[in-house]
């Protein structure tokens, strides 16, 4: 049983907010793509294949990330106690533990069209060469963003099987989503971080964070605006949107305090919440 706990804490299996936020833009590429016109067990099947994939690599990311990073997570406060930098959990059964994981999320992609598998399989450098950026640039989150919504191009393709212009701005858009919240959650370890000489868009922007915050969420609107006119979404969409915006503005960027960690970790959780907004507004926005 103790090693059943150590595996859910090593793999965030308690904290959904991880592979939510790598869920819903997978949720959000399949709604665009997706002609609600014909039958829609298809789509309840592609969106359960996308939860459980998102499920099984955020565990093996997690595990990864607590490998690179196992000797910066014992100087940080938030972090010491992981199970990989407390010794609880050796790095070779970590490696093991990801590497079957990898093998199930395997199983879930191959349930996918030729096109998906291939992009799919050519994101994983990304997936696991991110713990690594925070030696080498301030700018960790903007590959954590890329990394994250790939799901987005896949949800697409899953159904449409090309690349067109209209997910790639949707996919840009959703890269600032993620630059955004997750600078947010980076201010909780920024004294730490400075100290050990690791880097982040937290410590970049620490003079004007919420100029910067508001950035990233503009263009993230904006691309929003932009799918929904391509589409010719119905106006409750767009009136939807304003929902999405007073969330993101007021409750993201006016709420926050970026001297409290409590304050940075639940304005954080909150893009739960957002995800699920989108992908309301989407589903509103196509019927």
């Amino acid at each position: 049983m103790n090693q059943i706990n150590l595996f859910i804490e090593l793999t965030r299996l308690k904290k959904p907010i991880g592979y939510m936020l790598l869920f819903w833009p997978c949720a959000w590429g399949l709604t665009i793509a997706y002609d609600f016109s014909n039958e829609k067990i298809t789509y309840i099947i592609y969106v359960t294949l996308f939860l459980t994939g998102a499920i099984l690599m955020r565990s093996a990311g997690c595990i990864i990330n607590d490998i690179a990073d196992r000797k910066f997570d014992k100087k940080v406060s938030r972090t010491k106690n992981r199970p990989i930098a407390s010794g609880k959990i050796s790095v070779v059964k970590g490696l093991f533990f990801s590497t079957f994981l990898c093998l199930l999320a395997f199983i879930v992609l191959i349930q996918f069209n030729f096109l998906t598998i291939v992009l799919a399989l050519g994101s994983m450098p990304l997936a696991f060469t991110y713990p690594l950026m925070k030696r080498y640039t301030y700018w960790p989150q903007l590959f954590l963003g890329i990394t994250f919504n790939y799901g987005l191009l896949l949800g697409w393709t899953s159904i449409a099987n090309e690349i067109t212009m209209l997910p790639i701005i949707l996919y840009v858009g959703a890269i600032f989503w993620t630059l955004g919240f997750d600078t947010i959650y980076g201010f909780q370890d920024i004294k730490d971080d400075e100290i050990i000489g690791l880097k982040s868009t937290s410590i970049k922007f620490k003079k004007y964070p919420y100029l910067f915050l508001k950035l990233c969420y503009s263009i993230f609107l904006v691309s929003l605006v932009i799918v929904g006119f391509i589409l010719k979404f119905n106006q409750y969409y767009f009136i939807f949107l304003i929902i999405v915006a007073l969330q993101m503005y007021y409750f993201q960027i006016y709420k926050l305090n970026i001297n409290k960690m409590n304050s940075c970790l639940n304005v954080f959780k909150s893009n739960n919440f957002l995800g699920l907004l989108i992908f309301v507004s989407l589903i509103i926005g196509k019927n």
